[in-house]
């Protein structure tokens, strides 16, 4: 069995080999660092089982230390706090942190023991890294959004409200849902609302205490939109926390009849803004890093830095895709680039690769400047009816290829086949049985 890995965070020299000898005779596998610097290189390449963190270090303190594992998503591991100057505060600011515990110097040998022991029991239970709110960034407005997503979680006297949040796809939004979950609560991201018309309220029981999260809420036709209000009006009941997310407009369709005014109501109540990516391009470099770290534990490829110009390439670009197309293109990255480090060639291939495919195979109606009569006249609608019209010839091309079978055309469309169902009763778009 392999020996679980306990890293050594401490400036004094003697205290560090004294507690890596105990540590070793025990069968655990010990590494050491001097200071936070070299602490916080040795986090980025693995994840130990348990941290062992001096409080008072020259270049950077532990407590600050934790802070910034905890901000980057990189504190996944149970920390044990150490300290000669220990005060009861110190041990209170750390836990809320998320420290595990809490040693005073001199340790005891028992009680080092003791709690390494309880620390690793801990560690098998805790999840590899994940995504969190904090990774979104820390320029202006996302500190502004954590603020209030911080006041509409601790708002919960009457229960906790429904949340709507509203931002283009990709924006993180699931990461802001997440952030209202409280902790060891139930979550469930609803994928199917067949259940909301037949039995709307059987949704609730098993997510007791926990949230709900549908992820585009727009997709509802209007009688799982009724089903949706019912089940909010009765969410009280459970402590569950209804959050909807939208990159639609939806006061513009609800006067054009196609969102329930009574559910808008009441999701209007509470709502908050998701900002794009384009919007807080300063947090591109850092949540960068921290999208690539997330990889390098969870895929167990090797450690890969980036360099200065990779970062700024990745700033400056244009992220029609917002934050999902980022971790699309730095997984993208971590997993064909060759050298030690990303660079600047790497984020030019990778962001231009899919343009420069486009060009070597344009259709050949396209080169000629041509588009198809039905798709020009759709210039003169407004937006919907045209995207309709070209939705209705879409599928009727595929009806056609795939004749009639649903499950192909789900496939070729890239929808589940309720989404595609409801999209072809839309449509008006009868198939032939």
């Amino acid at each position: 069995m392999t020996s679980k890995h306990i890293l050594v965070v401490d400036d004094e020299v003697g205290i560090r080999e004294l507690l890596r000898d105990i540590l070793q005779d025990e069968g655990y596998r010990v590494d050491l660092a001097e200071n936070a610097a070299a602490a916080r290189a040795m986090r980025l390449h693995e994840r130990p089982d348990v941290v062992l963190l001096d409080i008072w270090m020259p270049d950077c303190d532990g407590i600050t230390l934790l802070k910034e594992w905890a901000n980057g998503g990189l504190l996944t591991m149970p920390v044990v706090m150490m300290s000669g100057h220990g005060t009861i505060d110190t041990a209170v600011e750390a836990t809320r942190i998320g420290a595990f515990d809490f040693l005073e110097k001199p340790i005891a040998l028992q009680k080092l023991l003791k709690t390494v022991a309880n620390a690793l029991k801990h560690s098998e239970q805790l999840p590899k890294s994940e995504m969190t709110l904090a990774n979104l960034g820390k320029s202006q407005i996302i500190t502004a959004l954590k603020e209030r997503l911080e006041k509409i979680a601790s708002s919960v006297n009457h229960g906790p409200s429904p949340v709507l949040l509203i931002g283009p796809k990709g924006c993180g939004a699931e990461l802001c849902a997440r952030f209202l979950q409280l902790a060891n609560t139930p979550w469930l991201q609803l994928m199917e609302f067949g259940q909301l018309v037949t039995a709307p309220l059987d949704i609730l029981e098993p997510i007791r205490d926990g949230v709900l999260y549908i992820s585009e809420i727009a997709e509802l036709n209007k009688t799982e939109q009724k089903g949706l209000l019912l089940l909010i009006t009765k969410s009280e009941k459970y402590n569950v926390r209804v959050v909807c997310a939208t990159s639609e407009n939806l006061p513009k369709l609800q006067a054009e009849g196609l969102f329930d005014h009574n559910l808008l109501q009441i999701l209007s109540a509470v709502s908050l803004r998701v900002p794009a990516l384009e919007e807080h391009k300063e947090d591109i470099p850092d949540l960068a890093v921290a999208i690539a770290n997330l990889q390098f534990e969870l895929a167990g490829v090797p450690y890969c830095e980036f360099d200065i110009a990779a970062l700024n390439a990745l700033r400056n670009a244009s992220w029609p895709g917002d934050i999902a197309q980022l971790d699309t293109v730095i997984r993208n990255l971590i997993q064909t680039s060759l050298g030690d480090k990303i660079t600047l060639d790497d984020v030019h291939r990778v962001m231009t690769q899919f343009g420069e495919a486009q060009q070597h195979a344009k259709p050949e109606s396209l080169e000629q400047g041509a588009l198809p009569a039905a798709i020009e006249t759709g210039f003169d609608k407004p937006l919907r009816e045209a995207r309709d019209e070209f939705e209705r010839l879409y599928f009727t091309h595929h009806i056609k290829n795939v004749a009639g079978n649903m499950s192909k055309l789900a496939e070729v469309a890239g929808l589940e086949r309720t989404h595609l169902y409801r999209k072809l009763k839309q449509l008006d778009i009868k198939i032939k049985g």
